[in-house]
């Protein structure tokens, strides 16, 4: 093996150029293939995170605007959800839903104890907020249903809002008294922030901000949690009859697709794990094809080197030497070349991806709703890179076994009268 290694090296040397750019194609097709399995990968990991602060079977609901004109009333009018959606959700379609909460909110808030304030939107919500956002608390409780029955002025702050408000141990803070503008609140709960929402949310009982600010029967956006419906097209009948029931509480027409508007996470997840398979696929056809073009040029190298060398390999096998150690040097000799170079290209790209991660991961953009994150951790794993490793060296043999089988086949007298 190392005389077949030598000899290698020995060919290499004296075609330095035509080595390089034989490698440099390879390299690149490699360096493509692992760049882009990671970019995808990046967006994939930064959608998976956006999801999963949401339970994947509940949905949100808001009023939007009337695209139509129905039952004397002008098209453009503006909707806005109440009490009575907030019943119809839980006794018509009851079948489905499991538990209904309303979430309004009242931003420009500042919240104050002792010389520090903080600013930021205060949230009226249910108990079943929690759950539905996948709150995870650190100290004290989140709101329960006695906060909701009785309007008490309780509030939940995040982890880091409680750090500029109070300082030493956070979990002292809990039972204290804060002003909320100007009206005390008693702190009952410190959250997590995740880094994927706002940043900026207190939480009270959905009846205490409603009534604090006058607004009627006025519910903001409902929020619930559902079961049963396990297919998009369960989950898109439902949203139909759904909208069909809220817009005629409303005088809006039943096909009025803008009156009222459905978040379903549930066939959202659904449709995002679609698309993250199909461009995990178009990622690896991309990169196998960018690698193609390396294996061909390999493929084109071994061919010359086959022709150059012609006279040598009739001298072996006028010698003795058999086919099949031709054959076997050709195929060494394009797997070594495909392999050393594609691990270069795969060390760049994974170089490029920790440079990615570096720089824009964890980009985040405010969608209006939350945060969303647009990167995280844009890298491949070792698995990637054994499927690549295989990726090489098949590749590797099978651009040396056309150039191997001709060379193999070379009659003595033949090539020993070529120039």
């Amino acid at each position: 093996m190392r005389d077949i290694i030598n000899e290698i090296w020995s060919t290499a040397k004296r075609n330095k150029l035509r080595t390089a750019l034989t490698g440099f194609a390879v390299a690149w097709g490699i360096f493509m293939l692992i760049f882009l399995l990671g970019a995808g990968n990046g967006l994939i990991n930064a959608q998976l995170q956006n999801t999963d602060r949401f339970m994947a079977n509940s949905m949100m609901v808001g009023g939007g605007q009337t695209a139509k004109a129905y039952d004397g009333l002008k098209e453009g009018r503006p909707i806005a959800l109440n009490d009575r959606d907030l019943q119809i959700t839980a006794h018509d379609f009851g079948q489905h839903v499991d538990e209904v909460g309303a979430q309004l909110h009242q931003g420009g808030m500042t919240v104050s104890y002792g010389e520090n304030y903080i600013s930021g939107t205060l949230y009226g919500v249910y108990p079943n907020a929690d759950e539905i956002n996948k709150i995870e608390m650190l100290h004290g409780r989140f709101i329960n249903q006695v906060d909701l029955q009785q309007t008490r002025k309780v509030l939940v702050v995040s982890d880091n809002q409680a750090k500029e408000l109070f300082a030493g141990d956070l979990s002292r803070l809990v039972g204290r008294y804060v002003k909320v503008g100007d009206i005390a609140f008693q702190v009952v709960g410190i959250y997590k922030n995740d880094q994927s929402g706002m940043g900026n949310e207190f939480y009270t009982a959905f009846t205490t901000l409603r009534t604090m600010y006058n607004r009627g029967d006025d519910v903001g956006n409902i929020e619930f949690t559902f079961h049963g419906l396990q297919t998009e097209q369960n989950n898109e009948n439902f949203e139909k009859q759904y909208k069909a029931r809220l817009n005629k509480n409303h005088r809006a027409a039943p096909d009025d697709e803008e009156a009222v508007w459905v978040w379903n996470r549930f066939t959202q997840n659904m449709q995002m794990e679609q698309g993250m398979s199909i461009l995990r696929t178009a990622l690896w056809v991309i990169g196998l094809f960018t690698l193609l073009s390396g294996i061909v040029g390999v493929s084109n190298i071994m061919l010359i080197t086959v022709k150059e060398r012609t006279r040598e390999f009739g001298i072996r096998k006028a010698i003795g030497a058999k086919p099949a150690s031709i054959l076997r040097l050709i195929i060494i000799e394009s797997v070594i070349i495909t392999t050393l170079f594609g691990y270069i290209g795969m060390l760049l790209g994974v170089a490029a991806n920790q440079y990615m991660d570096a720089t824009i991961g964890h980009e985040q953009v405010n969608t209006g709703l939350f945060t969303a994150t647009m990167f995280v951790n844009p890298t491949v794993g070792i698995g990637v890179c054994l499927e690549a490793t295989l990726v090489m060296i098949l590749a590797g043999t099978l651009a040396g076994l056309v150039p191997a089988r001709k060379a193999a086949r070379i009659r003595p007298i033949e090539a020993l009268r070529s120039e």
